[in-house]
């Protein structure tokens, strides 16, 4: 059985170089911390429009992803450490290839979904100070991924971390992503993908607005 290695929370503090407010500096939390439908208590996120909310409500990265960053950016090896792409969770043994959208997690006392892949922003450019991050990060499929909450409860490092719960035909966050990201998708795979059980409402918007333009421009 899996555990969690480590519980993130974080307030709003300015990235420089601009000073642009981001909720993405974490740390590691002492104990328990009370997970509820719209995240953990005393976690906060600058930009409510793309961060945070009933869906997004906790971000889960892989251990292992900071390996393969610290591989690609030798120079920022040092800074590719648990907790610095501003998750809240952090876990080995699970990846994009073995999450799928719409497994059931228990977490601590918690119960959670995988709702949809994270998007990867600009903000990681600046905090690593690395021009090619995000592309990276996006190419690679290596963002993590979100659960909205089920069940709320206190969740912390060393609780068990255990699958409950997954589709019958269970698609990957990888498999999700590169579909959605492909040059020329086939209409009728994404018109499958949007019906994924437990897929986040904007994820639905996003394959329907790109079914839309494939048809239009077929």
């Amino acid at each position: 059985m899996t555990r969690i290695d480590a519980v993130y929370v974080g307030g709003i503090r300015p990235l420089p170089p601009e000073g642009h407010p981001s909720g993405i500096f974490k740390t590691a939390a002492g104990g328990p911390v009370l997970l509820g439908a719209k995240g953990l208590q005393g976690d906060e996120q600058a930009d409510r429009r793309v961060h945070g909310g009933p869906w997004k409500a906790l971000h889960h990265y892989a251990a292992e992803n900071y390996v393969r960053l610290a591989a690609a950016f030798p120079d920022k090896a040092a800074l590719f450490v648990p907790g610095s792409f501003g998750e809240n969770v952090s876990t080995a043994g699970w990846d994009e290839d073995t999450v799928c959208i719409g497994d059931v997690f228990r977490i601590g006392a918690a119960t959670v979904q995988v709702s949809q892949p994270r998007q990867p922003c600009w903000k990681l450019n600046h905090k690593f100070g690395e021009d090619d991050l995000m592309r990276f990060v996006a190419e690679h499929c290596v963002a993590g991924w979100y659960y909205r909450v089920l069940e709320g409860g206190a969740i912390a490092a060393g609780d068990a971390f255990e699958l409950v719960g997954r589709n019958p035909e269970p698609v990957t966050l990888r498999q999700l992503w590169f579909a959605f990201r492909a040059h020329r998708p086939d209409p009728a795979e994404l018109a499958r993908l949007r019906n994924i059980p437990g897929l986040s409402p904007n994820w639905v918007q996003k394959l329907d607005e790109r079914i839309a333009w494939l048809r239009k421009n077929s």
